[in-house]
């Protein structure tokens, strides 16, 4: 009986454009272009490696339950995750921005009581919680700078690139929370039962990040 697939689970958009270069160098490509086929798993160069396409915030979940063994998601998706069922081997190095706090121009300074909208709940109420600042929690799904335009809330948490959609909308970054890249993460049993093979993996993609790092430079 052969050994079942190694799945890599990952989202279409930014971090999987940067994420292929990295998976070819460990002879992992698409068997087919992941931007028109509509497949939700894609065979791909290596026939001991299957990708799974899913939401970037679901690449946890997967990873965490097993049904997928490896994944690739932003920092921001793992501060968010609440299970521990997880391991966070390697930086990838991929997909950079900064997960910030946002207000109007000109905006008073955050008081001791605020509203505050995000998709980022649990991040927002451990940050202000930490800074002695009861934030009451707006959970929003999209277009973040839309709340503080129309009341809904007084500043939004959100990932920030360029600054200008903030801009646009009369918004801007007022404080960092943190700096966001793209994580490779293993489930943990998978991690104990494959052992060997995902270890090799997770190597060479340590050197084709390091690769690329230095290419950068």
């Amino acid at each position: 009986m052969s050994e079942r697939k190694l799945l890599i689970a990952m989202a279409k958009g930014r971090i999987m454009e940067d994420a292929l270069p990295l998976l070819a160098q460990a002879g992992i490509t698409p068997a087919e272009d992941l931007k028109k086929s509509r497949k939700l798993i894609v065979d791909t160069s290596d026939p001991g490696v299957g990708l799974v396409i899913i939401r970037a915030s679901d690449v946890p979940t997967y990873v965490g339950y097993g049904a997928a063994d490896l994944g690739i998601t932003g920092k921001d998706v793992l501060m968010e995750y609440a299970g521990n069922d997880l391991y966070e081997p390697l930086d990838l190095g991929i997909a950079r921005c900064r997960l910030a706090v946002a207000g109007p121009v000109g905006a008073a300074p955050a008081t001791d009581r605020l509203r505050v909208a995000t998709k980022y709940p649990n991040i927002t109420r451990r940050y202000f919680a930490a800074r002695g600042i009861q934030a009451e929690v707006i959970k929003l799904y999209g277009s973040m700078e839309l709340a503080p335009l129309v009341g809904l809330a007084d500043k939004i948490v959100d990932l920030v690139d360029t600054g200008n959609t903030l801009k646009a909308n009369g918004l801007v970054a007022e404080e960092t929370i943190c700096d966001i890249s793209s994580r490779l993460i293993v489930n943990k049993a998978a991690m104990k039962i494959r052992h060997a093979r995902i270890q090799h993996l997770i190597e060479v993609l340590r050197t084709a990040v390091a690769g690329a790092g230095s290419s950068a430079a």
